[in-house]
């Protein structure tokens, strides 16, 4: 399974970067949502792709339904940080890893210990009221009817996730762009690479060695010094 190549670049090297997505939270026990096929939505009489129903204009059009689809498969308030995501916070412990930057808003990074995460869809953890920007953490949208208001104001509190046709935040993007043109070994893993813009930050890496651990093939196969078909956090912690 090429595990000693990886131990052996992961030894030579000093600033790794880790670029992750979905895949990366699967063995935590959150289902990668973009798998599904699409959800009929009774009271509307019509099927939604999972993307438009975590899209800006379903938000805003359908607020109650996009809440109870969003508490019901993008809030795990069980899931616990998986082998994988403990190996990454131990390599950051010991100085080889520089940043983590992640397509997953499950705040598991963090819980694992790790420190420089960039996030770039945000997070379900945190939530603020679109008028007054009061913050609200995900156990207060789990607990609340319908949609989510604020105690104090009355105004719709909003999660800090980047929605489908909203923009990424400039200054995560500036510092993933950052902390990847530094690197001297890029690690991809439990990403399919399809996400845009997102999937592009990947082209600012111009390192020693590119490496993807994914259980299926990417676009980046072709240009990564080792690839490894299996589960991210067997291959991590068996590594690290």
């Amino acid at each position: 399974m090429n595990l000693d190549k990886l131990k052996e670049i992961i030894d030579n090297s000093n600033n790794i970067v880790f670029f992750g997505g979905a895949g990366m939270s699967t063995e935590s026990g959150i289902p990668d949502f973009r798998s599904s096929n699409g959800l009929f939505n009774e009271k509307l009489n019509m099927t939604f792709t999972p993307e438009q129903l975590v899209s800006h204009t379903f938000f805003i059009r359908y607020p109650e339904d996009f809440y109870s689809f969003y508490k019901d498969k993008l809030i795990y308030p069980n899931a616990k940080p998986n082998a994988g995501h403990l190996a990454l916070a131990k390599l950051e412990e010991m100085g080889k890893l520089k940043a983590i930057v992640t397509q997953n808003i499950d705040g598991l990074h963090q819980a694992a210990g790790s420190k420089n995460v960039f996030e770039l869809h945000g997070s379900v953890l945190r939530n603020y009221c679109t008028k007054c920007h009061a913050f609200y953490d995900e156990k207060f949208i789990l607990q609340s009817e319908g949609i989510p208001t604020c105690t104090k104001c009355g105004g719709k509190v909003k999660p800090d996730v980047v929605l489908y046709e909203e923009g990424l935040d400039e200054d995560i993007i500036n510092g993933a762009v950052k902390a990847i043109a530094a690197a001297d070994t890029l690690i991809i893993g439990g990403t399919s690479l399809v996400v845009y813009p997102a999937a592009g930050l990947i082209n600012y890496f111009s390192g020693k060695n590119l490496v993807l651990i994914n259980k299926s093939t990417t676009s980046a196969d072709s240009k990564a010094n080792l690839v490894i078909h299996d589960s991210i956090g067997k291959v991590l912690s068996l590594v690290v």
